[in-house]
């Protein structure tokens, strides 16, 4: 079983839909797509976004925001999850960011890019990859 992290803000920003009109609504609409993804497959799903806190929960997904301000905060967070994971070889960071997709593979973890994720969480991806 895998356990998905999503660096939630790299996933949004992988297409351009206008996200950025309405930051609270893709994060809105990114977490009712992963509760929906985590439901359906039954494996863990953890989204850390960037930004100030907001109410934003679901039943089969952990919504976490980063722990500090400033540039790289989620990542840092994601990188210590996957630090602090008792099996990072059941963890599979979801990111396009090059620096840390080399962190967390350094630690044990599998990657997936965003836009693959992205597919994966419309149907047209069925890998786990």
């Amino acid at each position: 079983m895998t356990h998905w992290i999503v660096d939630g803000m790299n996933v949004i920003g992988s297409r351009p839909t206008g996200w950025w009109r309405d930051r609270p609504g893709a994060m809105r609409a990114l977490a009712a797509d992963l509760e929906a993804f985590a439901q359906s497959t039954a494996q863990p799903v953890t989204v850390v976004f960037d930004g100030r806190p907001f109410e934003l929960q679901g039943d089969a997904l952990a919504v976490k925001f980063a722990s500090h301000p400033g540039p790289n905060a989620a990542d840092d967070d994601i990188a210590a999850l996957v630090e602090r994971a008792p099996r990072p070889d059941e963890l599979t960071v979801v990111t396009s960011d090059a620096t840390l997709a080399d962190r967390v593979r350094a630690r044990g973890a599998a990657v997936m890019g965003a836009r693959t994720f992205r597919r994966r969480l419309e149907g047209g991806a069925e890998d786990a990859g």
